[in-house]
């Protein structure tokens, strides 16, 4: 459903908020990226997705950097992507202004050498955007080949950005050039089937929310909340084409949102929008195959939820999944190296509509971003019990719908 130019998840997401945040003043006195080589294959780096590091990878008490995702057309939204600083030790958020000025810059991802940040245009006319970061200057945008764009990553060779239609319902992929910039796309697949879940108002068609390289390297996933479907690709790095290998079809109205790999690799972790579970998934690398297990609970009761986001550790012992109605993480043991989850607890995220989740690269910080408060949350992350100490008062940041710390 489209409402004046939204979509449906934008319009419960940002437009039913609370009043946001002014927008951040301009500053020019941000570190440059700093950057610390992933720690395991999960552990891509590039996008707020990214697995926690090791408790030995301990980093400077800072500030480091951190870039926030937005609607500047929602009342009360940013101009643009964000940029902070963060405190290492303390958690403690500063404002430096605006990177880069582009319209709904709504999910963020970094390219593996740290130079480039890329962004969706969350917009009818989709897009995605290609920022210098070493002078913040704009390389140029592109046609995503679809409308609303809500996900994007960058692939391990570092020379495909493959990004997610939400309201079209199709993922597409772009060369990347040597500078970082992007050219036009030389794919675009949508999913024209299995039909649409039954859900009337969330699944009256295909919608796309994520695309993501699988910890091996060879197969790319697409999860489909219209359609109920994780399906798995084929790049061909040569042509920057996509084949489809499988499909996993999740129970009828889940709606599948974000999909999280274990460490070892052969386990990932389905978060369900509509159901409010979670599912333990099978992945066989040799032919990509992934299948979905049983829903399970997420730890909030009644309360309709719709869960947003899963962030597995480093060492693959715990999980965290966002819960925007409830308000809330939900924490979990991982056990049978990867194959079950045990619910643990629920920790309040004090904010309203936790939308994404991030760890900081050392592993020791997890940032929320609330839309609907227009804030960022930073927790301290005990790595030996999973346990999540708040770091302070929320970081207020106009409809904070993405982190990304480096």
């Amino acid at each position: 459903m489209d409402t004046g130019g939204w979509s449906r998840r934008r319009f419960v997401g940002a437009l039913t908020g609370a009043a946001a945040a002014a927008a951040l003043p301009a500053c020019n006195d941000a570190p440059p990226p700093t950057r610390s080589a992933p720690s395991s294959a999960s552990a891509s780096p590039n996008t707020p997705e990214a697995a926690a590091g090791t408790p030995s990878e301990a980093r400077s008490p800072g500030p480091h950097p951190l870039y926030l995702g937005t609607y500047t057309s929602a009342e009360g939204g940013g101009k643009g992507i964000g940029l902070a600083t963060y405190d290492a030790t303390t958690g403690r958020i500063t404002d430096r202004g605006i990177l880069a000025e582009t319209g709904d810059p709504s999910f963020l991802a970094l390219h593996p050498n740290g130079r480039t940040l890329y962004a969706v245009n969350e917009r009818e006319d989709g897009g995605v955007t290609a920022v210098r970061l070493a002078d913040r200057h704009v390389l140029g945008t592109r046609s995503s080949g679809g409308a609303g764009p809500c996900h994007l990553s960058v692939h391990p060779s570092g020379r495909w950005l493959l990004s997610a239609n939400y309201n079209s319902g199709s993922v597409a992929v772009h060369p990347i050039a040597a500078s970082g910039a992007l050219g036009e796309h030389t794919d675009v697949v949508t999913h024209s089937s299995p039909p649409p879940g039954p859900d009337p108002e969330r699944q009256d068609g295909p919608h796309t929310h994520q695309i993501v390289t699988t910890p091996d390297g060879v197969h790319v996933l697409a999860v489909d909340l219209g359609t109920d479907t994780v399906y798995t690709y084929r790049l061909d790095q040569a042509k920057g084409t996509l084949t489809e290998v499988s499909r996993a079809r999740a129970k009828p109205g889940a709606g599948p949102r974000h999909l999280t790999f274990h460490p070892g690799g052969r386990y990932a972790y389905l978060a369900n929008e509509l159901d409010n579970t979670i599912t333990v998934c099978a992945y066989d690398p040799a032919t990509g195959r992934l299948t979905i297990g049983d829903p399970e609970p997420t730890g909030t009761g009644e309360v309709t939820s719709y869960p947003s986001q899963i962030l597995v550790t480093t060492d693959g012992s715990y999980a965290y999944f966002a819960n925007r109605g409830h308000n809330s993480l939900t924490r979990y043991a991982i056990e049978a190296s990867g194959a079950r989850v045990r619910l643990l607890d629920t920790v309040p995220v004090h904010g309203d509509w936790p939308r994404h989740t991030a760890f900081s690269p050392d592993g020791r910080l997890l940032f929320v971003s609330n839309q609907r408060s227009s804030s960022v949350t930073v927790f301290h992350v005990d790595r030996r019990s999973g346990e999540l100490r708040l770091a302070g008062e929320p970081f207020a940041s106009p409809v904070a719908v993405c982190a990304l710390p480096l």
